[in-house]
């Protein structure tokens, strides 16, 4: 078996193979180097491609909304404690000529005859009068254009005493009570008014506001010369009617106004009102514009009339024609309503003052002592 395999012509084939593998070695062996030496001018190796993953950086974090700053609270002012006050003592009725500043105004019959400390409070309560004063105004350097007033046919009524009662209504609410009186004298050429306003204590009263007017009497009815006014606690004051000229002076401004027909102080407005009547009721019926002098200035009061009413009074119901002077812009701020009375010749027989601040004073008549024919 052994011999079989090799056997010459396997062996020569076998030389043959050998010869040509070596030969092929040889052969690559000899040209390699040329072949890489050729291969290295040519041939590059390709660029490496490098990726990296790199974190991106995390989103801002949103803004944060802007802290407010709490205010820093004040502290409260802190109130002295103020010690109780004794109430001052009344006055005897023989001292009620020089008696103090009463404490009330005797307010409703539930509350005390004396609040002692309703006594500042009296002091502005100033328009228990027939014409209650207005705010300050500025004086005026001359004569509004508006100044004219008008003449009236008159009848002057007969002397005689009217005495009222006084209701006021602070804008508070709070109510007080008092009494007027006005009273004037004429004899046909020359006139003397009084009018006196005040508060109830016990049995007297005790004056708040005194307004005394005297004058002539013609054919435009009243004509003021001097009206005086003294209230609780304030000196007097004078107002001239024509006695520097065809003027109205004032002791308390340096304010002047030229006459015109009809002039009046406000003590004899709700007069000479009821003389316009007794002269002639149809001039009633538009409108009555008269310049009136006050303490330091003068305006024209605008009565209308609003129309015929029945009112009652202390003295029983009575028909009445109802004028009224509602508030005029630059003049008066204050509503001021007259009612008079035909069957009692015209006289005034209710008054009533509304002041801007809704405070409001009632006179109601409640007596009449006629001292002479009319």
């Amino acid at each position: 078996m052994t011999n079989r395999l090799f056997s010459a012509p396997i062996r020569r084939t076998v030389a043959l193979a050998l010869l040509t593998v070596g030969l092929h070695v040889l052969a690559l062996l000899v040209l390699a180097p040329q072949l890489r030496a050729a291969a290295g001018s040519t041939y590059q190796k390709p660029p490496v491609m490098e990726a990296r993953l790199i974190a991106a950086p995390p989103p801002p974090p949103p803004p944060k909304p802007p802290v407010e700053s709490a205010p820093t609270p004040r502290p409260k002012p802190v109130k002295p404690r103020s010690r109780p006050v004794a109430p001052p003592p009344l006055p005897t009725l023989a001292e009620n000529a020089s008696a103090p500043v009463p404490a009330s105004l005797e307010p409703e019959l539930s509350a005390p005859l004396v609040d002692a400390g309703a006594a500042t409070k009296l002091a502005d309560v100033e328009s228990l009068q027939l014409t209650a004063p207005e705010p300050a105004k500025a004086e005026p350097a001359a004569k509004p254009a508006d100044l004219v007033g008008r003449a009236y046919r008159t009848d002057v009524p007969p002397s005689a005493r009217i005495l009222l009662d006084v209701s006021r209504k602070d804008a508070d609410g709070t109510l007080w009570h008092g009494e007027a009186a006005m009273a004037w004298k004429q004899n046909g050429s020359s006139y003397q008014m009084k009018l006196e306003a005040g508060i109830r204590v016990l049995v007297t009263r005790v004056n708040l506001v005194v307004l005394e007017s005297s004058g002539k009497i013609d054919a435009a009815g009243f004509v003021p010369s001097t009206m005086l006014e003294k209230r609780r606690g304030r000196a007097q004051t004078a107002t001239h009617f024509g006695a520097e000229g065809d003027k109205i002076t004032f002791s308390n401004s340096q304010a002047t106004y030229g006459l015109a027909p009809g002039t009046q102080d406000k003590a004899t407005v709700p007069l000479q009102l009821a003389a316009i009547a007794r002269g002639d009721s149809e001039q009633l019926k538009g409108n009555i514009d008269m310049l009136v002098g006050e303490d330091k200035d003068a305006s024209v009061f605008r009565f209308v009339l609003v129309g015929q009413e029945t009112i009652d009074t202390p003295i029983g119901k009575l028909d009445t024609w109802h004028l009224s002077r509602p508030p005029r812009f630059n003049a008066y701020n204050s509503r001021l309503d007259i009612w008079l009375a035909p069957s009692l010749g015209w006289l005034p027989v209710r008054i009533d003052n509304t002041e801007s601040s809704g405070a409001s004073t009632t006179q109601t008549v409640k007596n009449i002592d006629r001292q002479g024919a009319g």
